[in-house]
């Protein structure tokens, strides 16, 4: 056994050993389930690396993300797409100290690392795959802020911002949340750290919160689905309207100017029995296809709770259901950032 599979043999035995079930998607479920887990390991998502002396203009050319923004910050949304605009991968950007750290969903990481390679070549720049080599641990909660104190001794300043100390590297996101990345040995060595002062959680845990910060997420099923606007980029400062060129931008600069979103992105709920998948269909009383799912996770009650882009005009004016057009009732929750109200106006497009 190499020392990479043995190091993730070994962080595997260690979440076990915590009542860990590792699922067959890279998920994480526990044996027994505790309310409000605060320590969650992130095998459903996976990192590239993008390192070198033309790393920031390579991705610059590549992303929608504004990569100086990105290094003010320490962090941002950013989305790969194809020439018409359509994402097919979508990251979250992380600076570090030779370059920047993609992290994406495990499902589409081999894709993502294809397509953004075949643009490199020319580039004093190399994408890296460090597979089972570098893992996450996502930390929330009330003491997050105590749990991340543990893995490093500083703290980023605001959101978004990166926090390096050697090898570790934590980032805070969204609803007050923190997301840990280092090598596989010094995550064994540091969990029974922060199960001293946290507790286990599994994927669904983090997927809520996720769901919750309205934060989109791209899975195989829904590659090339969606304009980076369709999944609310732009108020995540995913989306540069003034950088420059990039791969799809013609296509997304001009929805923004010239275009109206009739399909932006929803937090929904309903009390379904079965989890929506990404790529299903959202349905409305009359319309079969209304919408499509993003993400899905249950909540404390036992429903369901997700990001779907809709047809606004069906969501704003009809009742939206999930599974079929006589399912389960969704009704429409409160995102936790505006929209410009603007990109909804038909725009004179002399």
């Amino acid at each position: 056994m190499d020392n990479a599979r043995e190091a993730m043999s070994n962080w595997i035995e260690s979440l076990q050993a915590q009542g860990a079930v590792i699922n067959a998607d890279n998920t994480v479920s526990l044996t027994a389930k505790a309310s409000g887990g605060t320590v969650i390991p992130l095998l459903h998502q996976r990192v590239l690396t993008v390192t070198g002396p033309d790393s920031e203009k390579f991705l610059q050319g590549q992303l929608s993300c504004d990569l100086a923004q990105t290094l003010a910050s320490g962090s941002s949304m950013g989305s790969h797409c194809n020439i018409k605009g359509h994402m097919i991968s979508l990251f979250r950007v992380i600076t570090i100290a030779d370059g920047f750290m993609l992290r994406l969903h495990n499902d589409i990481h081999d894709i993502a690392a294809q397509t953004l390679g075949k643009y490199i070549i020319f580039s004093k720049a190399e994408i890296a795959k460090p597979g089972d080599a570098v893992v996450g641990i996502g930390l929330q909660g009330e003491n997050a802020a105590e749990l991340a104190k543990i893995a490093v001794s500083e703290l980023p300043a605001e959101t978004n911002g990166v926090s390096q100390q050697g090898d570790r590297t934590l980032i805070s996101v969204p609803g007050g949340r923190y997301e840990l990345w280092l090598p596989q040995e010094d995550a064994v060595a540091l969990l029974p750290e922060l199960l001293a002062l946290g507790q286990l959680g599994d994927s669904n845990d983090w997927l809520l919160s996720e769901v919750r910060a309205a934060i989109p997420d791209l899975r195989t099923a829904t590659i090339e689905a969606f304009i980076p606007q369709m999944t609310n980029l732009q108020a995540l400062n995913g989306v540069s309207f003034t950088k420059g060129c990039y791969t799809g931008q013609e296509i997304v600069t001009r929805l923004q100017h010239r275009g109206q979103l009739k399909r932006p992105m929803y937090r929904l709920k309903s009390a379904c029995d079965t989890l929506p998948q990404a790529g299903d269909t959202v349905f409305s009383d009359s319309k079969e296809n209304a919408g499509q799912v993003v993400v899905a996770a249950r909540n404390e009650a036992g429903e369901c709770e997700l990001l779907a882009v809709v047809i606004k005009e069906q969501a704003d004016n009809d009742i939206l259901h999930l599974q079929a057009q006589d399912g389960p009732v969704a009704t429409v929750e409160e995102l936790p950032y505006e929209l410009d109200p603007k990109m909804f106006e038909a725009k004179n497009r002399l």
